[in-house]
């Protein structure tokens, strides 16, 4: 029987995402193709180093103990522009590290997310700002990580997770309103739509896969009183009353949940970052990002009219 992934919450990630290829990178910036494969080749039994998105990817590879270990709720997969010669190293320290990933897609030089639609993805994650950029315009939902200093050594198993309302979980359909008219024009629509619910932005699907290692944690805690829920979902937006209403509504009409909103009105979103300390903060916005990123792994989703003139920082050459 095939390996249905239907039911299961897939995650692609780019091994510029996972780990920290400055090294490797600058070999293939400096010298060229060639060089940097002999470079990949000689090293291919060094262990990379945990990159950005290394913490959030093995919290997210822990929860399968909620499954079967024939039938895991998570599956994360690898995505690449690195040929499969070069990409042993990736899936040797992959291995290395204990991470529970065993599939993986290589396309020399060209970008793998027009795959993502055929295994059920509702995240790709890379460090390459052209490749994201890419992704997203043709419709996949897709985020660049950001370097950031934070460090993830602790063997707690919580996984909190982060995200921004408009732009990420919502279509850009208020944030044009806003960019156009100003601020209480937006309000004032928000409140003349309360009860209609936004379209859904690129990460709403991810969130639902989010929603349902949830549900398995609640089954999990009715079998057994003693379990301690791991997962914790918040949305950090700067929406305030009235418009915090609509996004409510809009949770509720999508049919997912999370356990925290923080309706910010313009306060700076890395004051709570710094508080809440995310595993991961999804934001549309780089200005927000600024801040953000010192306290928490952060990803950009360049999606909608405030991802419009492009402002991205030059990604990886290889991932």
């Amino acid at each position: 029987m095939a390996y249905d992934l239907q039911h299961r919450l897939v995650l692609g990630v780019a091994s510029s995402a996972l780990f920290d290829l400055t090294e490797s990178d600058a070999v293939f910036r400096r010298e060229g193709e060639e060089p940097y494969r002999r470079y990949q080749e000689e090293h291919v039994d060094d262990q990379l180093a945990p990159g950005v998105a290394f913490g959030f990817v093995r919290r997210l590879l822990s929860l399968n103990d909620l499954g079967p270990p024939d039938d895991p709720p998570v599956e994360v997969m690898v995505l690449s522009r690195n040929d499969p010669d070069t990409g042993r190293r990736v899936m040797r320290s992959i291995a290395s590290h204990g991470l529970g990933i065993s599939r993986a897609i290589f396309m020399q030089g060209r970008a793998p997310y027009r795959f993502m639609k055929a295994l059920n993805m509702s995240l790709f994650l890379s460090a390459d700002a052209v490749n994201v950029r890419e992704a997203v315009q043709q419709g996949y939902p897709a985020g660049q990580v950001l370097l950031s200093a934070v460090s993830d050594d602790t063997a707690d198993g919580d996984l909190r997770i982060a995200f921004d309302f408009d732009g990420v979980l919502a279509d850009d359909a208020a944030e044009r309103i806003y960019q156009t008219d100003g601020i209480q024009r937006f309000r004032d629509h928000e409140a003349e739509h309360a009860t209609e619910p936004h379209g859904p932005g690129p990460l709403r699907d991810f969130l639902a896969g989010v929603n349902r290692i949830q549900q398995l944690e609640q089954q999990r805690q009715l079998a057994d009183p003693g379990y301690r829920i791991r997962v914790h979902v918040s949305i950090v937006t700067a929406r305030d009353a009235p418009s915090h209403d609509r996004a409510i509504a809009s949770l509720k009409a999508w049919g997912v949940t999370v356990n925290d909103a923080f309706f910010l009105g313009g306060i700076d979103k890395a004051r709570i970052i710094e508080v809440l300390q995310p595993h991961i903060f999804f934001e549309d916005q780089q200005r927000h990002l600024l801040g953000a990123s010192r306290f928490a792994p952060s990803v950009h989703i360049p999606f909608g009219v405030a991802n419009e003139t492009p402002t991205d920082l030059e990604g990886p050459a290889a991932s």
